[in-house]
């Protein structure tokens, strides 16, 4: 079993939970997966909403045609994230909260609905009075878009559930886990 992500620091922390002689971890792009992987896999599980970020759109299509690239024939892709649909039939442009330790945390969110972007700046004010402020973005995603996106891959999407539950999706589901099944 491979785990990859591009960042260093998240590959050191799943190191320190544990590796063993079938469980590897290594840097990688997930828009270009290693050549030697084509064909390997009978899973590729892409969790916690680790797609959408790239700026240009056509990155996520890329994404989807490496995850069709390294899996076997009737190999299976499960992938979960958010869902645009329940996302925007919640959507608040602004609200705070208190942590456990006492800060607050507050966001402003703008959604760009041509794009599919939405963009969240958040302000975390400690009990000690330092402020600290980080932007950060996604592409949200329906399911049917997700389904487009595979299909045009040779993975056909089976089964829709609301996130890690064994609730089928709905419009007003805001994660979504699909599993896919290559042709």
């Amino acid at each position: 079993m491979d785990g990859i992500d591009f960042s260093r620091e998240l590959l050191a922390l799943a190191a320190k939970r544990g590796t063993s002689g079938s469980l590897h971890y290594r840097r990688a792009d997930m828009r270009k997966l290693p050549a030697t992987w084509s064909g390997r896999y009978d899973a590729v599980v892409n969790l916690y909403t680790s797609f959408g970020f790239f700026d240009n759109l056509s990155d996520d299509a890329r994404v989807i045609a490496e995850f069709a690239r390294v899996l076997k024939p009737e190999g299976s892709l499960v992938w979960q994230g958010a869902s645009r649909d329940g996302v925007m039939s919640r959507f608040l442009s602004r609200d705070w909260w208190e942590t456990g330790d006492g800060s607050i945390v507050g966001q402003e969110r703008l959604f760009d609905p041509l794009s599919g972007v939405l963009s969240i700046q958040s302000t975390l004010r400690r009990k000690n009075g330092r402020t600290s402020r980080r932007q950060h973005r996604i592409r949200l995603y329906t399911a049917t878009r997700i389904a487009e996106l595979c299909a045009q891959r040779g993975l056909i999407v089976e089964e829709a559930y609301e996130g890690f539950t064994s609730r089928p999706l709905t419009r007003r589901s805001t994660e979504m886990l699909l599993v896919a099944r290559k042709q």
